[in-house]
């Protein structure tokens, strides 16, 4: 039996028993897009918006990013969750003071959900809570809110290369406005995009699409995020974005 019909054979086999088998620099995963958009842009600092308790500070790490990584997060006890753990893994981990992000300086009250990760500024909607009820929220905290290119100013260089990851839970929009003094040095973003309207006044898909573009960035690829817990509909995905001019960055 040929090479090819082996493989195609234990193609079928694992496809039988509900998994699906690819070589692991093709698939379509965080990781792996990751992985390829620090290779090609060469991004050397992360900020990590919406960094809960380091969950994407690990995956970072993991793919091998050696650069310095910034964390942000708004709710206070989750916050010193997120510190002590960064101080336990890297010394280029750095986490920034207890703020939400957003258009402009002041105050806000965020709900806090069950599950923590679903917190949000904005209301959450009937879809998003059949679809994950132990997202529902259970408190509201009122917190500071700060623009991320006044925040984040002290921990990067002017030659900085910037990949900014936003995952606010239909708060994007907003955080991505209050970035705007962070644009030139701006290489690459990573952005929770909704697929299925889940916040009450977040953007949708197209708008953030459209917005992302209007910016000079260009779609990069997409990778699986939430799923309905029952009909398995996608309902948010991540998306990735590439300066559409690598030159006009700063270098």
């Amino acid at each position: 039996m040929s090479k090819i019909a082996i493989k195609g054979s234990i193609q079928r086999l694992f496809r039988r028993l509900g998994w699906e088998v690819q070589r692991a620099e093709h698939a379509n995963t965080e990781q792996q897009i990751l992985k390829k958009l620090l290779k090609l842009t060469m991004a050397d600092v992360v900020l990590d918006v919406g960094a809960n308790v380091g969950q994407f500070g690990d995956l970072l790490l993991g793919v091998g990013f050696k650069g310095t990584l910034v964390s942000f997060e708004a709710i206070a006890d989750v916050h010193e969750r997120l510190l002590q753990h960064a101080k336990g893994r890297s010394s280029s981990w750095l986490v920034a003071p207890c703020a939400a992000l957003g258009s402009k300086r002041g105050e806000v009250e965020i709900n806090i959900s069950a599950n923590s990760v679903s917190s949000s500024v904005l209301p959450m909607r009937q879809a998003h809570l059949e679809s994950a009820p132990q997202s529902r929220y259970i408190g509201k905290q009122v917190v500071k809110i700060e623009r991320l290119d006044e925040l984040a100013i002290s921990y990067i260089g002017s030659a900085a290369k910037l990949l900014i990851k936003v995952d606010t839970q239909g708060y994007e929009l907003e955080v991505l406005t209050g970035a705007a003094g962070l644009w030139p040095r701006t290489v690459a973003l990573q952005l929770e995009l909704s697929l299925v309207p889940l916040y009450d006044h977040a953007p949708t898909f197209l708008e953030m699409i459209a917005f992302m573009s209007s910016m000079g960035f260009d779609l990069f690829g997409f990778a699986p995020g939430f799923r309905d817990s029952q009909s398995g509909r996608m309902l948010q995905v991540d998306g990735f974005f590439v300066r559409a001019d690598p030159g006009s960055a700063a270098s």
